[in-house]
């Protein structure tokens, strides 16, 4: 009898710690971005659920979990079902982190995805330049004073990732080959073994103004959140669940043979 306690035990954590790590193996990791100026705030569905609710201009989305492959991703403006401003469909692969920004004003607003998988080595970090503010030309980014560290970025268009020292920087944002500032950003702080996205967002002429955010990008998929997008987690939950299920009346009806076997001999 104490072997096959034993059994159940071991049985049980194995369905508990290693089940659930196998269906994380089929999954990307997802965040959303509203960076479109003059749109409302917006729902979004995954699949024909929701997914994000009252997004607001500036709103970046924690990761969400998504099973690899094909998603139909559709923008409403907050608190209606029908006519999407906004239907696409993304494609994803398992072990990734993406971003899924809405760009563009409104009359023309579309997604732009991104993938977040630099990652700095210590002592370094890894930057990129995201370009979304629909009526500015084509910009560099520089050191103050300094030379460009990224070159004639058009609206839309995202930049590699580039390897900088960690620590705090003072940088502009310029016309393409001219040495106007349309942005100063002092007192950038990039950490060591870190990954950012810089986006430059709004409008030049007229509200929301010119800005850019500084957003840290994915990480490992060990960091991956609970919440799940689509019926994810409830899915995940419910194949552990019958797995348990499945275990322990496997256990239960070895007991019960020995049980027999005992009583017969």
């Amino acid at each position: 009898m104490k072997k096959i306690l034993s059994f159940v035990t071991a049985a049980l954590l194995f369905a508990l710690f290693v089940l659930p790590v196998g269906a994380a193996d089929h999954q990307a990791m997802v965040r959303v971005i509203h960076a479109s100026p003059d749109a409302p705030a917006v729902d979004i569905a995954v699949d024909g659920k929701k997914a994000v609710s009252g997004a607001e201009f500036k709103a970046v989305t924690d990761y969400l979990t998504l099973p690899e492959g094909e998603h139909k991703v559709e923008v409403f403006a907050a608190g209606t079902t029908k006519d999407p401003v906004l239907s696409q469909t993304l494609n994803i692969e398992a072990g990734k982190f993406y971003s899924v920004a809405a760009i563009g004003k409104l009359a023309d607003i579309k997604l732009a995805v991104m993938e977040d998988n630099g990652k700095g080595e210590d002592g370094k970090s890894m930057v990129r330049v995201a370009h979304f503010a629909p009526d500015a030309p084509a910009v560099d980014v520089a050191p103050k004073g300094g030379d460009p560290l990224f070159s004639d970025l058009e609206f839309s268009k995202v930049s590699d990732y580039g390897t900088l020292d960690a620590g705090t920087y003072d940088l502009e944002v310029r016309p393409a080959g001219a040495t106007d500032v349309v942005k100063a950003l002092d007192g950038i702080k990039l950490d060591s073994g870190k990954n950012y996205t810089a986006l430059a967002i709004g409008l030049l002429e007229g509200e929301p103004a010119f800005d850019v955010l500084l957003i840290p990008d994915g990480g490992e998929m060990a960091a991956m959140p609970d919440t799940g997008l689509g019926g994810t987690t409830e899915n995940s939950s419910m194949a552990t669940t019958w797995a348990l299920v499945a275990l322990a009346g496997a256990a239960l009806v070895g007991t019960a043979y020995v049980v027999r076997r005992k009583e017969n001999a």
